[in-house]
């Protein structure tokens, strides 16, 4: 009985020794499938990743514009002299209260 085991151990050792290029290959497909897969789960991450910044850099960008677009407005001389107007109570000097200083 014990001599039937270690012949078929020596005959299982022989074939894998026959077919050791082929064992090679297949432990190299398996591997290289696993890198496939994680490098897809990685780029699947990293375009996921991307869409959301892109998404936020959009919303950056309009916000940038309606400040812009704000700022413009406020910076107007009318808008500005309307404001002083009112909440300052600020008027425009008049004729005689103007003092021209010339340098000399």
């Amino acid at each position: 009985m014990a001599s039937k085991k270690v012949v078929l151990a020596f005959e299982v050792w022989k074939d894998i020794k026959r077919n050791i290029l082929v064992f090679i290959l297949m432990l190299m497909v398996v591997v290289s499938s696993f890198y496939v897969i994680y490098y897809t789960h990685l780029h699947r991450q990293t375009t996921s990743v991307l869409e959301t910044l892109l998404v936020e850099r959009d919303e950056l960008d309009i916000e940038w514009r309606n400040l812009l677009l704000e700022q413009n407005s406020l910076a107007e001389h009318s808008a500005i002299e309307s404001k002083a107007a009112k909440q300052l109570n600020m008027k425009r000097p008049d004729a005689k209260s103007e003092i021209i200083i010339t340098l000399p």
